[in-house]
């Protein structure tokens, strides 16, 4: 057992200093303020100091000695020269190891007591815990002082097994699902003699075969990760070693090493960066495998290391060491810590390097290595999400629950009555030898019997089906090339299989708005400086004239001729122009790339940005006259209009936050002042202006119509700081970036101390251009039923903006703004909306529809209404509307909305966003999405489904997610029903056998049951069935919303699977039991026996389960037809196989029983009609079933099933597709609702451009039945209205269409009449007024399209769209 050591010296440092060494590991009981202490009062001592010790038994409570006490101590070690320097260490005994403590802990007073349950933990107060790491203290290049430390290797594994523990683990895991552990609960059960009616192995056979599959798949999948592992940890790196630079894989190496990296290598480790070929220490790197992001990203060491040329050329030696904080998973936060020489120095995110990372365009570095192996934040990020359980999922594990129950119920009802049945035939039936009595075990044992016998009602292939299905669901998702973005050559990816049915049911989808609805590609448009407004509409007139600049004008799209010639008059206004576009060169974090072939050219140098606003500000001011030419760590390089170059020296730069919304530079300028650049929102700008700000109030009404124009707004400001405020300030920034723990929260506040009595110069405004469809993408959604909530962190006025913009608010609607100032404003807001429009909304007026709500409300408010005891009236006003547009709101807000609905609704929710401040949003939905966008692929990295384009979101759900819903929900009540069926007939049976557990059927014959004869049909169903064509489900996108209701599956559709079952097995037994009395011997004479009658049971049941799945099959190709009439014959070809394989010798042993029992069953022509009549009888109430809904009870999709199978046999191609600026949009991307006749908007999100869509229902070819009151509770019996007004109105028109909707008095026939050639429309599309609106049918979810008016309005360049910003008032409520 270690025995501790207590060191005690007094160093006049109250209270009296304590040391305690251990090894391993480092002693973890002083602060850094005894350390320090310690430091320097041996520093003072020039010959040394004889160090005193003091041994404590394991059991003796450990005390310090109060200052004064005396009395001999015998010398430990002698100790020379200071505590850090190069190559002059303290000579220690091998067994002691005097290192800094790894966190701080205050000792005990003097005068304390121990405790008795202190005294068994060792002075709990010093002894070092077993807890997680602290901070990490590394000695560099010191292999042998590290070793206490006991650091991770290098070495990693993202493999799941080993070879020597993959069967038994993998096993594990499998017999951790229930259902298996259920089946192997049921294999024990046989093997008990006497006990098991199917055998000893019917049960484990097919068990095996089910996690044999399973365990392939397993293996499979690791065997790759296996070989990646290896190229990973074999890959070669230089190593400095003894003072030479050695090639060392990557797994040998250590914590504390020094690693020689070049151009276009892989970084190996988190590496701390000490010195660079680039100058001023510079290293560019590429982070594209952490985060997705391409830009290069720049890293400076620090200038105390950046001496450090060539370690392995020079033979120096570098000692020192390096604090940091414990691993974790942060890949933008590091604090930490080096002393070299004595001096410590702050270490932050600029001095790191990660593991994952490619270094770019720099010659060579030196780095420390700090974390290796599972240590590295690469592999702390690469930990396993936790798994999403869907709702499909859970309703059927309940399912299993209760047919469990329900098993042993019924096996407990057959045991009583045997029992009974014995007690009254026992003397009557005197040869079966019943026994006299029973005992507790004889009576258990025909329990156990029935168990066994009814076990697999309960289906012991569904968990395998259901994950080769949700595998191959996925694939289809991988490798759908409509959702293959060709720009950025990305595919849709679905990083997860288990959600696929979930995106069938979404109710509630919550989108980020930069990046996701929007291109992230920034233009600068307009500006407002000294209170004047610059911006002209002529996008092609660019920049200031006679000015060489960089080529580039893709964030730049501005001319104003007053700018230029203000700028050059020399009046004040020119000064403050100057001032403002020199602050626009300054403060960024842009890195300029240079031509190899031609460094001096700066018409050459590409900008590399990983925020696409600050690229399109120092574009902006490159077009402006101030160029940015060159970056270092210490200084910026502009060149101004005049063809000078201005040198900006960096004295600090303090990063761009989520709470900080700002950004800072201090710099010192070209002449001499001190200033401090800052650029931010103007919430935060604002508050810190200085008094007597001339241009404040001009640009607050500038900032108003560029929002409202839906323009980005960014402040501009300056503070002039003096020689002695600055020093001052800057001892307290560099106290602040020395902490290791908290350092950014301490930064914060330092940096508050400068921002302060700030002048306003101007404000920037910067378009955002839309995706494509995205409009349409969401009216679509909108459409089915799905409810859009929009999260961004714009203004309010562009928020609003974007939302007319993206059809998410439209003219109908009642719009609802909360910004209210505290707490008690915000709680009578609520109350008084939800009275007027939830508890007691205004009276509907006949004929006329209801409008729908829409809900603004801004972060400030947000914050009082997500508060425990106003969230549920947020809720409820949030879910009463019909879009929800948060506004200003952080990315913990976003989260707390997406948890507010997933906590509280039933509802399926789903998040999508681009950046990493959604990802808290993303991972908080029940499905979270993730958009390949500009910011990188943080958001796709952590989502469970990856799309490049957010207009790719409609093909998502309405096409793969809401098939996959139905393929899943079918295939799991058909796995339940396929098993009843054949194990209810067992039951049937029993009654004629006394109760006696004997089975029906051959044991092999049960075994295979599941995984052949009907196992391949289902598999095919589950991954390609369609009951719709996509083209239709765009047209009518309203048939998403029996997914959101649970249309497909829930407790009513599952029961009626089960009586279906039941009722198909009662035939299957009965009438083959009946028929057999008609035919009681073979073809040779021999009676027919149980055999032959179990044959042609578990034909019939072969027969009708196959035939049933074929039944609910809509789409036939040539897989469902091999995989449904292969495995049909599979059972035919098994009869004559295992029939004839008894009479090939004693080495098959086996079916005996059913020897030739074939030739007899295929010889009788009884055989074949049973069959045939038990199968007819069987699904003719299915079909019947299915006549009877489709014709007097129809629900929406078998109006459009049937629609469908029309236009299919007159050979239309696209009988829903219209021939009009519709049509061409379909043609090239995911169609539009094919009803909708109102305008959308579309290119940039908020300029003037905009197109008309045509009424595209004027081109549907429809010729069906539709009963009208069947169709109320859906929503399309108001469509037939309304289509009888079209139809009129298109007869009075004569222009619309090449062909037109006639509908009879009666309203319930729809045909078409092609029009003569010569009454073609032009390809103009015809506005249909607003007078056409489709009436809402109620319950049902509302199908009117959400409108922008049919005169163009809502363009957000018009002054329309101005107006309906402004007219979006906190008034518009009654």
């Amino acid at each position: 057992m270690r025995r501790p050591i207590c060191l005690f010296q007094d160093l006049e440092v109250e209270p009296v200093l304590f040391l305690l060494f251990f090894r391993p590991p480092p002693p973890r009981c002083l602060s850094e303020r005894m350390l320090t202490a310690i430091q320097l009062k041996l520093e003072d001592m020039e010959d040394g100091v004889d160090i005193g010790l003091t041994n404590a038994s394991a059991g003796t409570s450990l005390e310090p000695v109060p200052r004064g006490s005396s009395g001999p101590l015998p010398p430990l070690v002698e100790r020379r020269g200071s505590l850090a320097g190069y190559d002059n260490r303290p000579v220690l005994p091998p067994t002691i190891s005097l290192t800094s403590p790894r966190s701080t802990m205050a000792l005990p007073p003097a005068d304390s007591k121990v405790s008795a349950d202190n005294k068994k933990k060792r002075a709990w107060w010093c002894w070092p815990t077993s807890e997680a790491e602290a901070n990490r203290m590394v000695l560099i290049d010191d292999p042998v002082g590290n070793a206490p430390s006991k650091f991770r290797d290098n070495h990693i594994s993202t493999s799941k097994y080993t070879w020597w523990n993959f069967f038994f683990k993998n096993l594990f895991e499998q017999f951790m699902r229930l259902a298996n552990m259920y089946f192997i609960f049921i294999s024990l059960l046989q093997q008990i003699p006497g006990v098991s009616p199917t055998g000893q192995w019917s049960t484990l056979g097919p068990l095996a075969a089910v996690m044999l599959v399973t365990m392939v798949k397993e293996a499979f999948e690791d065997v790759k990760r296996h070989r990646a592992d290896v190229a990973e940890n074999t890959r070669l790196t230089n190593v400095l070693r003894e003072g030479k630079l050695s090639k060392v894989e990557w797994q040998q190496i250590r914590v504390g090493d020094i690693v020689r990296l070049s151009a276009n290598e892989f970084i190996p480790a988190d590496v701390v960066l000490l010195s660079s070929s680039e100058p001023m220490s510079i290293a560019y790197i590429e982070t594209a495998n952490l985060d997705g992001e391409t830009n290069l990203k720049i890293r400076q060491a620090l200038p105390a290391t950046a001496e450090i040329a060539d370690p392995s050329a020079t033979g120096i030696r570098v000692t020192g060491t390096v604090e940091s904080g414990p691993p974790n998973n942060k890949l933008y936060e590091f604090e930490g810590s080096i002393d070299i020489r004595r001096h410590k120095h702050p270490l932050g995110p600029q001095q790191l390097l990660l593991r994952g990372a490619q270094v770019r365009n720099t010659g060579w570095l030196y780095g420390l290595v700090l974390f290796t192996g599972r240590d590295t934040k690469y592999m702390q990020n690469s930990n396993k999400k936790t798994i999403k359980r869907t709702k499909v999922e859970r309703i059927s594990n309940i399912a299993v629950v209760i047919l469990f129950v329900f098993e042993l119920l019924l096996a407990g009802v057959c045991a009583g009555i045997n029992a009974g049945w014995r007690n009254i035939n026992g003397t009557k039936h005197w040869y079966l030898a019943f026994p006299e009595s029973e005992s507790g075990i004889g009576l258990l044992y025909p329990f156990l019997t029935f168990i066994i016998l009814y076990n697999n009602l309960i289906p012991i292939s569904l968990y395998v089906t259901l994950e080769l299905a949700k595998f191959g669901q996925a694939y289809l998702i991988n490798n759908d090339e409509k959702m293959y973005h060709k720009e950025s050559n990305t595919y849709a990816v679905a990083r997860t299989s288990n959600l696929n049915e979930e995106l069938g049911q979404v109710e509630y989808i919550f989108s980020d708005k930069t990046g996701t609805l929007t291109e992230n590609l920034m233009i600068f448009r307009k500006c407002s400086i000294a209170g004047k407004s610059y911006g002209g509409d002529d996008a092609n007139l660019l920049g200031t004239p006679g000015i060489d600049v960089p080529i580039s004008h893709k964030h730049f799209a501005f001319h104003d001729a007053d700018l230029g010639n203000d700028m050059h008059e020399g009046s004040s206004r020119s000064l403050v122009i100057r001032e403002f576009v020199s602050l626009l060169a300054v403060c960024h974090s842009v890195v300029p790339s240079r031509d190899e072939n031609d460094p001096d050219n700066i018409m050459k140098i590409v900008y590399q940005s990983s925020s696409p606003d600050e690229e399109a500000l120092v574009e902006a001011s490159n077009h402006l006259g101030y160029v940015f030419v060159a970056r270092t760590p210490t200084e910026v390089v502009v060149r101004n209009p005049e063809g000078v170059h201005e040198h900006y020296q960096l004295l600090n730069m303090i990063e761009f936050t989520s709470s900080r919304k700002r950004m800072s530079v201090v710099c010192r300028c070209p002449d001499g002042r001190i200033k401090v650049f800052v650029k931010g929102a103007d919430t935060v700008i604002y508050e810190r202006l200085g008094p007597d700000q001339p241009y404040a109030d001009a640009c607050q009404e500038h900032m108003r119509l560029f929002a409202s124009e839906g323009l980005r707004t960014l402040c501009l400001a300056v503070a002039v700081i003096s020689e002695e405020a600055y020093a001052s300030w800057s001892r307290l920034w560099d106290e602040a970036a020395l902490a290791v723990q908290g350092r950014d929260k301490k930064l914060e506040q330092v940096a508050e101390l400068i921002e302060t009595n700030l002048s306003l110069l101007g404000v920037t405004a910067i378009e955002d251009k839309l995706q494509q469809g995205v409009p349409e993408t969401i009216s679509t959604l909108m459409s089915a039923g799905i409810k859009v909530w929009v999260l961004t962190g714009d203004k309010q006025e562009t928020a609003i903006n974007i939302g007319y913009s993206c059809a998410l608010l439209t003219e109908s609607q009642n719009g609802i703004v909360l910004n209210e100032p505290s707490k008690e404003f915000a709680a009578q807001r609520l109350s008084g909306l939800l009275k007027a429009f939830v508890d007691s909304p205004p009276p509907r007026l006949p004929d006329v529809p209801t409008p729908d709500l829409a809900l603004v409300i801004d972060g400030f408010t947000l914050a009082f209404a997500l508060e425990p005891d106003l969230k549920a009236d947020l809720l409820r006003l949030g879910t009463a509307c019909k879009a929800v547009i948060c506004c200003r709101v952080s990315p913990l807000q976003k989260a707390q909305v997406v948890s507010l609905v997933r906590d509280n609704l039933k509802s399926i929710t789903l998040a999508v966003g681009d950046g990493a401040n959604d990802v808290s949003m993303i991972q908080a939905a029940h499905v979270g999405i993730g958009i390949s966008g500009v910011e990188g692929r943080q958001a796709a990295q952590a989502s469970d489904y990856a799309i490049a384009q957010f207009s790719y979101l409609q093909r998502l759900l309405l096409i793969h997610g809401r098939w996959n819903y139905r393929r899943v929900s079918k295939l799991i009540a058909y796995c339940f029903y396929r098993n009843i069926v054949l194990y209810i007939t067992q039951f049937w049976f029993t009654i004629f056998n006394g109760f006696s557990g004997q089975t029906l059927y051959e044991r092999w014959t049960i075994s295979m049951y599941n995984v052949i004869f009907t196992f391949f049909p289902i598999v095919a169903f589950g991954l390609i069935d369609q009951d719709i064509a996509e083209d239709v489900v765009f047209a009518f996108p309203q048939v998403y919303v029996d997914g959101i209701r649970q249309g497909q599956f829930n407790t009513r559709v599952i029961l009626c699977w089960v009586a279906n079952a039941v009722w198909h097995s009662f035939l299957i037994f009965m009438i083959p039991m009946y028929s057999s009395s008609f035919d009681v011997s073979d073809s040779r004479g021999f009676p027919m026996t149980l055999d032959h009658l179990g044959y042609t049971v578990f034909s019939c049941v072969i027969m009708v389960v196959t035939l049933k799945i074929a039944l609910e099959t809509r789409y036939w190709s040539s897989v469902n037809h091999v995989f449904t009439w292969v495995s049909l014959g599979s059972w035919f070809i098994f009869m004559v196989v295992y029939g004839t394989i008894w009479g090939w010798g004693p080495t098959f042993n086996v079916g005996k029983e059913t020897y030739f029992v074939f030739a007899d069953l295929f010889s009788s022509g009884t055989y074949w009609f049973v069959v045939i009549l038990t199968t007819t009888c069987c699904l003719w109430r299915d079909v019947t079933w299915k006549y009877v809904e489709r014709t007097f009870l129809p629900k929406p999709r078998h109006i459009l099933q049937e629609r469908q199978y029309i236009h299919k046999q007159k050979n239309v191609v696209h009988p829903f597709r219209a021939q009009s600026p519709v049509s061409t949009l379909c043609s090239t991307g995911p169609s539009l609702n094919a009803r909708s006749s109102r305008p959308f908007h579309t290119g940039f999100a908020f300029s003037e451009e905009e197109i008309q869509l045509g009424g595209a229902f004027s081109t549907l070819d429809l010729s069906m039945k539709v009963k009208e009151t069947s169709m109320q509770g859906t929503g399309f019996g108001a469509r037939t209205e309304w289509l009888k007004r079209k139809a009129s109105q298109l007869s009075r028109e004569n222009t619309t269409s090449s062909e037109l909707l006639q509908i009879d008095s009666i309203g319930s026939t729809i045909t078409h009449h092609p029009l003569p050639a010569q009454q073609l429309p032009s390809s103009s599309s015809t506005v249909v007024p607003d007078d056409a609106e489709i009436p809402r049918a109620e319950p049902s979810i509302d199908n009117s399209e959400p409108s922008t008016g049919s005169d163009g309005s809502g363009s957000a360049g018009s002054d329309t769209s101005s107006r309906k910003a402004a007219e979006l008032d906190v008034n518009h409520t009654s």
